[in-house]
């Protein structure tokens, strides 16, 4: 939800920086993928480095839409990329997670950090799998904006137990939203 209305919002103003773009957007994701998966091998020896690198891929993953928008650069294929690439760099930062608690021999975070990990994963399958069906799923409470936010802020602040806490709760709560909400659209549909 962030994501959209505050990639759109910045675009007027970022305009100028993205027209002096001469690279293609798709590179720009990828490097952005490349900095936030490097987190997941940083995480577990370095909290606050971690969470460093998922704020700077984070700033790329927001640079290469607008770059694509403002420059007449967006395609289909660049969508898919920009998606796949987004769940590479996310089960990397989770891997990180879960290697950092391994680590300190905190089971129950580890379990949680895998919880939070398959939430976050079928945030993106529910609603591409309900677009697919052709409804729209744009709907929830967290979507991966917010979870880099607070994998990043419980990074650099050393509380990433209860922000991952929260987070869980969260992005489950937004699997069920969009799992019910999908439904509804079905049903009306049908009548």
């Amino acid at each position: 939800m962030l994501s959209e209305k505050f990639s759109h919002f910045l675009d007027k103003p970022l305009s100028p920086l993205a027209k002096s773009f001469p690279v293609n957007p798709n590179i720009i994701t990828f490097i952005g993928m490349i900095i936030t998966s490097s987190s997941g091998f940083v995480i577990p020896f370095n909290l606050f480095l971690g969470g460093i690198l998922i704020l700077a891929g984070g700033v790329f993953d927001l640079i290469d839409g607008i770059v694509a928008r403002v420059n007449g650069r967006t395609t289909k294929f660049g969508a898919l990329f920009d998606s796949t690439l987004d769940r590479i760099a996310d089960g990397f930062i989770f891997l990180g997670i879960a290697w950092y608690f391994f680590n300190t021999n905190d089971d129950i975070a580890l379990y949680l950090t895998i919880l939070c990990m398959i939430a976050s994963f079928l945030i993106s399958y529910v609603r591409a799998r309900a677009e697919g069906l052709g409804i729209s799923c744009n709907v929830g409470i967290i979507e991966r904006p917010e979870r880099l936010i607070f994998l990043a802020f419980g990074c650099l602040t050393g509380l990433l137990f209860p922000i991952l806490l929260v987070l869980t709760i969260l992005s489950w709560a937004t699997v069920i939203q969009r799992i019910f909400h999908a439904r509804k659209q079905f049903n009306n549909l049908h009548q």
